[in-house]
């Protein structure tokens, strides 16, 4: 892994979260193993990859603050020990990484560790979840989408509406790919509980 790769996956890193959190971020991105190659993916093998970022993006704003992050992220997760020594932001800084992650399995777990909280920075990583195809990760949202954090989603979506447009077509497209027969009629799927939960803005008693 060349110096300028490295320099390139950290650069990325940082530019998915607002730049109050810089120094936090970069006492996550010292623990991230950015210099191998070898990862194991999810079928339980290890493969080299070219790129430890997947190149596609997701551009947002957060506050009026532009965003870029990363569609998937293939780098392994950081030993226990150094993960402990975080401090409480710079763990939900790395369960927030981790989220891009292309093992479905632990993205779940990162999502378990967030649902108690509700940094508004969260919700590039969470909301993207919507969209994808993993039913049990939208049991973990249903959790963490809650009356403490749903008007912030629902001001996240009304500053990026092409994204959340985008994230609604997505959500259906994997029920009628994956989950059609389990649920036959769009409204009974939970993906669109939580679409409709955000759009109403309403508190959640």
């Amino acid at each position: 892994m060349t110096k300028n790769k490295t320099k390139e996956y950290k650069d990325r890193i940082l530019k998915s979260f607002p730049t109050e959190l810089k120094l936090d971020v970069e006492s996550v991105i010292k623990i991230l193993p950015l210099e191998k190659n070898d990862v194991k993916l999810s079928n339980g093998q290890v493969y080299n990859v070219d790129n430890l970022i997947h190149p596609t993006e997701l551009t947002i704003k957060l506050n009026g603050e532009q965003l870029i992050i990363p569609y998937r992220v293939y780098f392994d997760e950081p030993d226990i020990e150094s993960e402990t020594d975080l401090t409480d932001r710079q763990k939900i800084i790395l369960n927030c990484i981790f989220l891009r992650n292309h093992n479905g399995y632990l993205r779940e777990r990162r999502l378990n560790n967030l649902i108690a909280k509700d940094e508004k920075w969260i919700i590039p990583f969470t909301i993207q979840l919507i969209g994808e195809y993993v039913f049990e990760i939208l049991e973990v949202l249903d959790e963490h989408i809650n009356k403490k954090t749903i008007n912030d989603y629902y001001s996240f979506t009304t500053e990026n509406p092409k994204y959340w447009q985008q994230t609604e077509s997505r959500m259906i497209s994997y029920w009628n790919e994956y989950y059609r027969r389990k649920f036959p009629k769009l409204k009974e799927y939970l993906g669109t509980a939580l679409v409709k939960r955000i759009n109403n803005e309403r508190t959640i008693e």
